[in-house]
This record gives structure tokens, C-alpha cells and sequence, in this order.
């Protein structure tokens, strides 16, 4: 068997130099599995930059529309496409957060479900929040409960906090939906 076999390119129509299946991913294609990775990672910076520019759904569409050439789905278009989606979105104002080489030192996820659900909804909240840091996250929590950090919370604790979360989640969508 060759070390090599010719494989069509989903999205640009060329042919790409691929690994047979006995060296590569189980569809033989490591190279089709790095380049969908990527596209994934790009439409997850895409929504990232939707949400934080408070794109509503039809001026999304439209912007994709015109810049991918009337694709009318991220899952549509192509790594270039997704490219020039994104350096559309910070033509627009979106500057992405730094990178993990850029930025500081992250902290691991919280093994503790009730914790991770806080930060995700303290996300949620970010476009109404004054400080959505997590500097603002530990205030509200000591706040609420009088520890200073989301992971010192006990289950009844960490539920009273989650639940104020989502209540404010819902009044300032409420209030949004209003205006």
C-alpha cells in the first residue's frame, strides 16, 4: 500500500497529499481532522465576537451573507470564508481576548460542576454587568455569601449564588427583550 493517497478537499475543490489510513485518523485523513479543528475553533471565536459586539441573529446572517457570498451558515463556508468573517468582526470593534502565550497564567476548570456553572453564567451576564471580571464575579459572591471566591463555596452556598446568577441573567434579558 502507498504511504500516500490523494484525497479531494471538502471546501476549496484542490487535492491534498493525505495520509493512508494505516498511518493517519480513522477516516485516514489527519490532515482533514486539523483543518476541521480549526474551522471549529474559529466559529467558536466567531460567536465569541458575535456575543461580545451584541449582534442580533438577522444582522449576523446579513454580515455573513455579504462576506462569505450569501452563505447562510458558519458550517457553510470555508477557512478563508471564516478568515475574512473574523477580520470583518474586528473591523467592527471586536478586539479578541490574548491568547494563553499573551495573556496571563488561567486557572484550571473547577472540578465541581456548581462552580463551572457560576463562571458560565457570570459569561452570560458579561454584556450587563459594570465589572464582568472575575474580579466582579468574586465581589457578588462575597456579596451573597461572605467567602471570597466561587471555589470555597459549599453545595448550598454555591446553589444560592447560581440561582441569584441566573434571576439577574433573566431580568437583564427580560429588560433587553423590553427595550
Amino acid at each position: 500500500m502507498p504511504d500516500f493517497v490523494i484525497h479531494p478537499a471538502r471546501q476549496c475543490g484542490k487535492t491534498l497529499r493525505t495520509l493512508s489510513a494505516s498511518r493517519g485518523d480513522a477516516d485516514g485523513n489527519p490532515l482533514a481532522a486539523a483543518m476541521e479543528a480549526n474551522a471549529r475553533a474559529m466559529r467558536q471565536k466567531i460567536a465569541i465576537a458575535r456575543k461580545q459586539l451584541g449582534m442580533e441573529e438577522a444582522d449576523y446572517r446579513a454580515l455573513l451573507a455579504r462576506v462569505c457570498g450569501g452563505k447562510t451558515s458558519s458550517t457553510q463556508c470555508g477557512p478563508s470564508d471564516l478568515d475574512a468573517l473574523l477580520r470583518e468582526f474586528r473591523r467592527l470593534g471586536w478586539k479578541p481576548a490574548p491568547g494563553k502565550a499573551g495573556g496571563g497564567a488561567r486557572r484550571p476548570p473547577s472540578p465541581h460542576a456548581q462552580v463551572r456553572m457560576i463562571h458560565a453564567v457570570w459569561r452570560d451576564l458579561a454584556p450587563f454587568v459594570a465589572d464582568p471580571s472575575e474580579a466582579g464575579l468574586r465581589a457578588f459572591v462575597r456579596r451573597q455569601t461572605g467567602l471570597d471566591a466561587p471555589e470555597f463555596l459549599d453545595s448550598r452556598a454555591a446553589n444560592k449564588v447560581l440561582e441569584g446568577l441566573k434571576a439577574w441573567l433573566r431580568r437583564e434579558r427580560a429588560k433587553a427583550a423590553a427595550a
